[in-house]
């Protein structure tokens, strides 16, 4: 490979990793109190409400059933009067963060399910509020499940930001396009392929790793 084809998949990297920590961060910011929301006011939460958790549940399952792409080219008008661009890294953060939040929502809601509810009756019989119970009790106790999640989110992040190659997003995607597929250079193909399988890989590896120290503590 030619030193522009290598400069360009090191940049490619770059704006990939960009996109994913921007995108994860604040998708997590939007996410993590819908899924609080969610798991709160469900039938057996400590915040039932049979309205919200209703409507808030039909929004996050319309959004979970958009394909990523769909998604990519139905909200370019939104990421145009965002960030004044409908293609690039910075665009690209738009739609990824939309498509990510009610994944996250659903993942945040699952791990906190999984919390014994003695803790939670034992914080209400010391005459916690639903809400210090939630932040003291609940979502210290879910921690190792939340960590492991936000691994496997990233991870989809990862992959999503590969997508958006096909709308000009830039990144290893629109390298691994315009290059290994437009052109049939199937060593750039195969390098892209692996560098972000490799990247997955360490993702998920990490997240692991860090939810069993969580764990041990």
């Amino acid at each position: 490979m030619s030193g522009y084809i290598i400069d360009a998949i090191q940049t490619g990297v770059i704006e990939t990793l960009e996109m994913t920590f921007f995108s994860a961060l604040i998708a997590y910011f939007f996410g993590l109190p819908v899924g609080v929301l969610l798991y709160a006011t469900r039938k057996e939460g400590i915040l039932k409400n049979k309205v919200i958790n209703f409507s808030l549940g039909m929004l996050v399952n319309i959004f979970r059933s958009l394909p990523f792409l769909i998604l990519l080219v139905l909200f370019i008008p939104f990421t145009r009067f965002l960030t004044g661009a409908s293609i690039g890294t910075a665009a690209t953060i738009v739609p990824l963060t939309i498509g990510t939040i009610p994944i996250i929502g659903r993942m945040v809601e699952s791990s906190l399910c999984e919390v014994d509810p003695g803790i939670i009756e034992a914080a209400s019989a010391m005459g916690a509020s639903p809400l210090y119970t939630i932040v003291h009790f609940i979502l210290p106790e879910a921690t190792p499940s939340l960590l492991q999640g936000a691994a496997i989110n990233i991870a989809t992040i990862l992959g999503y930001s590969s997508m958006a190659g096909v709308i000009g997003g830039g990144g290893l995607g629109a390298i691994a396009l315009q290059y290994g597929y437009y052109r049939y250079q199937k060593d750039i193909l195969w390098t892209t392929v692996g560098l972000l399988v490799v990247m997955v890989m360490v993702i998920q590896e990490s997240g692991n790793l860090i939810a069993k120290k969580q764990r041990k503590v």
